[in-house]
């Protein structure tokens, strides 16, 4: 289907997610592309230098009935690619529960296309400050930040998350609530111990478990966890791993210190792209930091009428958004457009309410507005940047990053440079539409320290 020996594949469950996949691929020297959808053999034949590619999907806010429809053929497309490993990407912090995201279903359908000898569960990733211990997954506040690591189930931001709240570390009995699939581990001190020891010990795991899991606290710990599990995949029968990037940290350290692949070390440097128009959709309290931080440095903010969004009483054009956006950008104001600061902002509040007195659940509210904000940010932002030159975009927020991108005309991206760890600057491939050849860049809710916004403009 390619006309490249491609080492890996993945589906990434948020556009964010997939874009830190991106990084870490890159990074390690193997040319990657990044779908919003998944591609035909045209589409791969216009990216001929590439050794991997990922399609950024939005499963992390589907129900299982709606990730069987849209994962099952993405898998199928992906098995006949050749790829030696195929990952479907988590965030970090396994967000999910068996309602909504549910990661044992993405796990009970990828066992049922692949077929593999076993599931590797690969979780940690010490870069990005989420550690695994004892099969306990812990995660720092904040990606790319000084934050504090704190235990899944009492993390400030996690453990409080408006649709998939933190409530159990274990990633084993976390994960059994989604499959009956059984999950063994490889512990922090089986991780230790010689190669071959471990790779016995992994042997006579599977034999009992569908899903192995790995455990890891330190960087150097990743090359050896992606020679346990590289010799499993070939073209004929890709291994199917589930997890964060953390997967291709592994498999890239391994494949970097045998000589597979080589290490990128030089990048363009982004430079100054101010005025940076930036759209947020997120609800994290790290991102709410970045807002404050922002404004009190020179940035100027619109904020969304979410409940009047959510009601559908406001003017479907938003022409006075995307005038006043303008008008900012052509003063040559830094500008964030965003729906909510964090989840006790009064929009946010009001607009759920809105929404529960439709009669609405949770996780239907949470998909709708994933959808409905996605498209309003998207909708603005393509009127702006056809209106006045805008040299870089900045997307916030996991769930509604992919909903943005394809407003916004977006099919493809490839990596321009490092910018922050899980979210570098991308070009956007977009053909007839104004974001054709954007410097796009995707942030998570927990990614960067509170100056992100600044750096971004900057390009430092």
């Amino acid at each position: 289907m390619t006309p490249n020996d491609l080492l890996l594949a993945f589906y990434g469950d948020d556009f964010t997610g997939s874009t830190d996949v991106l990084e870490i691929l890159e990074r390690a020297g193997i040319r990657t592309a990044l779908f919003i959808e998944p591609p035909t053999a045209d589409d791969l034949a216009r990216f001929p230098h590439i050794r991997a590619f990922g399609i950024a999907g939005m499963t992390r806010a589907m129900t299982p009935a709606q990730m069987e429809t849209a994962l099952r053929p993405a898998f199928e497309m992906l098995k006949n690619t050749g790829a030696r490993h195929i990952h479907y990407k988590v965030c970090s912090t396994f967000d999910s529960s068996h309602a909504i995201g549910s990661i044992g279903k993405a796990i009970d359908i990828g066992a049922e296309v692949f077929d593999p000898k076993f599931i590797s569960l690969v979780v940690a990733a010490p870069s990005l400050g989420r550690y695994c211990a004892f099969g306990n997954l812990f995660a720092r506040m904040g990606i790319g930040s000084n934050g504090h690591i704190h235990r899944l189930d009492r993390h400030p931001s996690m453990s409080k998350h408006p649709t998939t709240p933190a409530d159990e570390s274990d990633l084993r009995l976390h994960l059994s609530k989604q499959t009956q699939k059984s999950c063994g581990l490889i512990d922090i001190l089986q991780i230790e111990k010689p190669h071959e020891e471990t790779a016995a010990s992994l042997a006579s795991i599977f034999k009992e478990n569908d899903i192995v899991l790995f455990d890891a606290l330190y960087e150097h710990q990743m090359p050896g966890i992606g020679a346990l599990i590289d010799p499993y995949g070939n073209r004929e029968s890709p291994h199917f791993s589930v997890g964060s990037s953390g997967v291709e940290m592994a498999l890239t350290g391994l494949w970097n210190a045998e000589g597979i692949t080589q290490k990128r070390t030089q990048w363009p440097k982004p430079g100054n792209a101010s005025p940076l128009l930036v759209v947020s959709g997120s609800c994290s309290p790290v991102t709410a930091r970045q807002i404050d931080y922002a404004l009190a440095h020179g940035f100027e903010e619109i904020t969304l009428d979410t409940p009047a969004i959510a009601a559908g009483t406001h003017d479907t054009a938003f022409l006075s958004e995307v005038e006043k956006a303008v008008r900012l950008i052509k003063n040559g104001k830094n500008t964030i457009i965003h729906t909510a600061r964090s989840t006790q902002d009064e929009r946010f509040i009001e607009a759920n309410n809105i929404l529960k007195n439709k009669g609405l659940s949770s996780i239907e509210i949470q998909s709708l507005t994933s959808s409905l904000y996605g498209h309003v940010l998207g909708q603005i932002a393509r009127q702006v940047i056809a209106t006045i030159p805008v040299q870089r975009l900045i997307i916030a927020g996991g769930d509604t990053s992919g909903v943005v991108a394809r407003a916004l005309g977006i099919k493809a991206v490839e990596m321009i440079a490092p910018l922050f760890p899980g979210a570098p600057l991308c070009r956007a491939f977009a053909p007839e539409s104004p974001a054709d050849g954007l410097e796009v860049n995707f942030k998570g809710g927990q990614v960067g320290g509170e100056e992100y916004f600044e750096v971004a403009a900057n390009g430092r």
